[in-house]
């Protein structure tokens, strides 16, 4: 049976009739499966959560032990019956615990990637194409002009403007969960090793990758410095939203940084009044989106969220039937935790 006889999109997301389930829902619902744990796809209030452990540890840390009646924490790769279909979770690459979807129903497959990312992380398992016929995608980052260089290039610059402004405090813009861990693992991949500091607002999150096994290297909350003007020459990591705050303004020579694959736009980066904009993102660029199509190889394409109808005008070029869900709510990351530096709400 034809998925577009088990799927459809409704005010809380896209419900399947098959599991009755939604995958995301923006409200509560009974049964909701979680791509993967940022704040446009996991809510609380569900009578049922299914994901993958760490993402059910991450929705614990931000919305308390009782965000849910009951979980299910499902392994990759763990095929789980519900109502009357089946779905198993596959590495989405986006950040730790990040899955796609595989729903199987009468002889039809069909994979939702939630927000997927094909760059190397190593705070995540690597995306893993799943075969077939209806593949459901993201298209945040989806026209040609997003381009995302490597992660390394990025790093490079910050560590390259850290040693050239010696007595400047590099403040960095960061979401919470993905963003921040990465751009720590990347700076001690570059050598980088000195502690690096942090908002409140970054601890806890930082805290369950460490352990989940992740290493961070030295990490010092701000709020726990006397003097601050031992910041100068170091990178302190911060909320977007800390960037303009009176929080910031009392660290030395600051030069203002934020990561985000939307610093490609001068208008973003402008908006952000990001001194150093850092090309860094945890979705998928516009050539990864296409090689990603190829690879699946689906009968048709159907695409979610971002610019949908730019990814589905290059589907249908590309050989497959084509067409946009329009889903609304979900935006590249949908991470702006509130500046609270003693890391209370985030």
């Amino acid at each position: 049976m034809h998925p577009e006889n088990w799927i459809k999109t409704d005010k809380n997301g896209l419900y399947c009739k098959a599991l009755n389930a939604y995958i995301d829902p923006m409200q509560p619902v009974e049964h909701a499966i979680i791509t993967h744990a940022h704040a446009d796809h996991a809510r609380a209030g569900h009578q049922h959560v299914y994901a993958t452990a760490a993402t059910l540890d991450i929705m614990r840390v931000r919305y308390g032990v009782d965000h849910a009646a009951h979980t299910h924490a499902l392994d990759y790769e763990q095929t789980f019956t519900l109502h009357k279909g089946a779905f198993t979770l596959f590495p989405a690459g986006h950040i730790l615990g990040s899955a796609q979807v595989l729903i199987e129903y009468k002889g039809s497959r069909l994979v939702h990637t939630g927000d997927c990312k094909r760059q190397e992380d190593k705070t995540c398992a690597p995306f893993v194409p799943v075969p077939c016929d209806v593949f459901v995608t993201e298209a945040t980052f989806g026209l040609p002009v997003f381009q995302h260089p490597p992660i390394e290039h990025e790093t490079q610059k910050l560590l390259s403007s850290l040693e050239r402004l010696s007595s400047s405090c590099h403040l960095v813009g960061v979401y919470a969960l993905g963003k921040c861990q990465r751009l720590l693992i990347a700076l001690r991949d570059m050598g980088y090793h000195e502690p690096v500091y942090l908002h409140g607002a970054l601890v806890n999150l930082c805290r369950l990758y460490q352990e989940h096994g992740i290493e961070l290297g030295e990490l010092i909350e701000v709020s726990s410095l006397e003097d601050l003007s031992i910041l100068k020459g170091k990178i302190v990591l911060c909320p977007p939203s800390a960037l303009s705050d009176r929080w910031s303004r009392k660290f030395p020579n600051v030069i203002t940084c934020m990561a985000s694959g939307w610093m490609q736009i001068r208008a973003r980066s402008k908006q952000r009044r990001a001194e150093l904009p850092l090309i860094i993102s945890d979705h998928s660029d516009w050539q990864d989106l296409l090689t990603t199509i190829k690879e699946v190889n689906p009968k048709e394409v159907w695409v979610t969220h971002g610019r949908e109808q730019a990814l589905v005008h290059q589907a249908r070029v590309m050989g497959y039937k084509a067409k946009a869900l329009s889903l609304v709510g979900y935006g590249e990351g949908g991470e702006e935790p509130i500046a609270n530096d003693k890391g209370g709400v985030f």
